[in-house]
């Protein structure tokens, strides 16, 4: 997976389908929290072996066990087949940050560190926003 140079906005513009104003509207919500930070679009196989593409919010370094420390968002944004994910990359005390909330942000599955749903009327916005607050806040190399 790796960071293009093409333009989110304009990627956004394309989709369309039933999650695609859910998208939109999570875009907004990140973006707002991030505001001045980097908004790229990843594209290519992901960890677990499918294509995608991420919108990632800031920049943050993640050590992977066995192999090289990479570059990579602190928060990502992307559309399966089914549901929308939520990739936070923050951890705090050595737990990553969704675990923090997963109690709090409504009708989601919560993994390690994403999140997924089906619309964005299934989140708890008032606990997503202080998620991506905490994210941010503990992301203090990103740009």
């Amino acid at each position: 997976m790796e960071r293009t140079e093409r333009d989110v906005d304009e990627f956004l513009a394309t989709l369309d389908g039933p999650q695609a104003d859910s998208i939109r509207a999570l875009d907004a919500i990140i973006g707002e929290v991030f505001s001045g930070r980097a908004r790229d679009l990843w594209e290519g196989i992901f960890w677990g072996g499918t294509e995608q593409q991420i919108i990632g919010y800031g920049h943050t370094r993640q050590a992977r066990p066995g192999k090289a420390t990479v570059e990579w968002f602190v928060v990502g944004l992307a559309r399966q087949k089914k549901h929308l994910s939520v990739y936070v990359n923050a951890v705090e005390d050595g737990g990553y940050l969704v675990q923090r909330y997963q109690d709090r942000l409504g009708s989601v599955k919560v993994g390690s560190a994403a999140l997924t749903f089906t619309s964005v009327d299934a989140l708890d916005l008032d606990a997503f926003r202080a998620l991506l607050a905490d994210a941010a806040r503990l992301s203090p190399d990103a740009t």
